[in-house]
């Protein structure tokens, strides 16, 4: 069974649709490998069999009616702990929440639900998704498969890892500096960051920033597409939801990019500094894509003012999210979600009001830069998988990490630009430890981006090297 574990979405979703293999099969399966291979990772962390099976059973009673079936049919996932799922725990990977079962799902794992997802339980997350390494005290941390004394990534490390391993075929996640790209860098496979508005996020108190927001994650670019065509798409509950409806992006991925524009930098052009073997896997990427043709030119938007923008509105997100509960439980928080809180409540009106200019600048350099270019390669993150013992990285490339977000700039400087951004399997380190490729491209240009990653994954193969721990 361990075969069906590692079908894609697209190829699992033919078989369940000629009734080829059945969802009970197909879910006992990846329970199954859930059994095996979690106690080493410790990605899922909420396991909701029995009520899978029974969705499972009414999934094939469905089919065998010969009723239309939705678009992710049977398809197993484990969600997002932050995301929150009616009638199954959801913790947020903190104390305070550890025993809360919601009576809702939020919008994302309502779309998914529709589109015929069944649900296997829930993936770990850091604390309150703070960070891009996940551990929290309710649930421990998640290894990488890779190498288990490593970081899986995160915020969505618990997916990433889970589909690295065959728990799952498809995963929710979410991404505010980099939480869908860091952590399937860091496992190999794919996290589409969305354009603003692509994915709407609902319930959501601050409805009109678009700095945090869901999307999909998979082992392949063009599953991550199948999963993107149920999570895009207009809602009334979302003030900045694009129109386009989510099924573009069902369509099929093949495209020529001969004649393409392609810049790319190692270190956004000298903004952040990232490891040599990182660089290294970035500039041979590079030569794949000249090698299909494309037009290719190490060139970088300039991103003054990103840092600034970026800390000044996630620290005035935290004070609104969690400025209450650092009131009434200041003991029960991780010291980073403390300090990161406190620097939002002493901002004022004008330090915001600066960040959503610096904003909007760096928005019109990418614009004008992707006249010149249609595609920007960059490193997803400035190191490899790092100690899984470590709250983050001490030094990048002999350079000092003061706070917990220093060493993630890669991904959330083009966070703040609003470009959609595909971690794509790029490459590994002489230790073995995954490197992934950062896609940008123009704003809104979702599709084409998930094009030139499909493209350049069938070239390099490299998204098929399975972690040992899997088998």
């Amino acid at each position: 069974m361990t075969d069906l574990c590692f079908l894609t979405a697209r190829e699992l979703r033919a078989a369940l649709g000629a009734r080829e293999v059945s969802a009970r099969e197909v879910v006992r399966a990846h329970l199954d490998q859930i059994e095996r291979v979690n106690p080493h990772v410790n990605a899922v962390v909420t396991l909701a069999a029995d009520r899978a099976l029974a969705e499972a059973a009414a999934a094939d009673e469905r089919a065998a009616r010969g009723a239309e079936l939705p678009p992710l049919h049977g398809i197993p996932v484990a969600h997002k702990d932050t995301h929150e799922t009616a009638g199954i725990r959801t913790t947020f990977g903190s104390p305070l929440f550890a025993d809360h079962v919601p009576d809702h799902d939020e919008l994302v794992v309502e779309r998914m639900r529709a589109a015929g997802v069944i649900s296997l339980g829930k993936t770990n997350v850091p604390e309150f998704a703070a960070g891009s390494h996940t551990f929290n005290p309710v649930f421990g941390t998640t290894r990488n498969p890779y190498d288990l004394a490593r970081s899986a990534g995160g915020s969505s490390g618990g997916a990433a890892a889970a589909l690295a391993t065959g728990m799952h075929p498809l995963a929710d996640g979410s991404d505010l500096g980099g939480s869908l790209r860091n952590p399937a860098s860091f496992c190999n496979v794919v996290g589409f960051r969305p354009s603003i508005g692509r994915v709407p996020s609902w319930p959501a108190p601050l409805g009109w920033t678009g700095l945090g927001m869901p999307g999909p994650m998979a082992r392949t670019v063009a599953d991550a597409a199948l999963l993107l065509s149920v999570l895009a798409g207009p809602d009334p509950r979302s003030p900045i939801a694009l129109a386009e409806p989510g099924e573009v992006f069902a369509r099929p991925l093949d495209r020529d990019l001969r004649g393409l524009r392609v810049a790319w930098s190692p270190d956004l052009g000298g903004a952040v500094p990232v490891e040599p073997e990182v660089a290294a896997v970035v500039e041979e990427s590079a030569k794949v894509f000249e090698g299909l043709g494309c037009v290719v030119e190490r060139a970088c938007p300039d991103f003054t003012g990103a840092d600034e923008a970026f800390r000044i509105l996630r620290a005035w997100q935290f004070a609104v999210k969690f400025g209450p509960l650092l009131a009434d439980s200041r003991d029960r928080l991780k010291d980073s979600i403390v300090w990161n809180t406190e620097e939002g409540l002493r901002l004022s009106a004008v330090d915001v009001g600066r960040a959503e200019v610096l904003r909007t600048e760096l928005f019109h350099r990418f614009r004008e830069f992707f006249t010149r270019h249609d595609l920007l390669l960059l490193p997803v993150s400035q190191v490899p998988p790092f100690d899984a013992g470590l709250e983050y990285p001490a030094r990048v490339a002999g350079t000092a990490m003061a706070t917990y977000l220093d060493w993630m700039r890669s991904a959330y400087f083009v966070t703040v630009s609003g470009s959609p951004a595909l971690s794509v399997p790029a490459g590994f380190t002489p230790a073995g430890l995954p490197v992934g490729l950062q896609i940008v491209g123009p704003h809104r240009a979702d599709f084409a981006v998930l094009q030139a990653g499909h493209v350049f994954e069938q070239a390099t193969g490299v998204a098929r090297q399975r972690p040992e721990v899997a088998r």
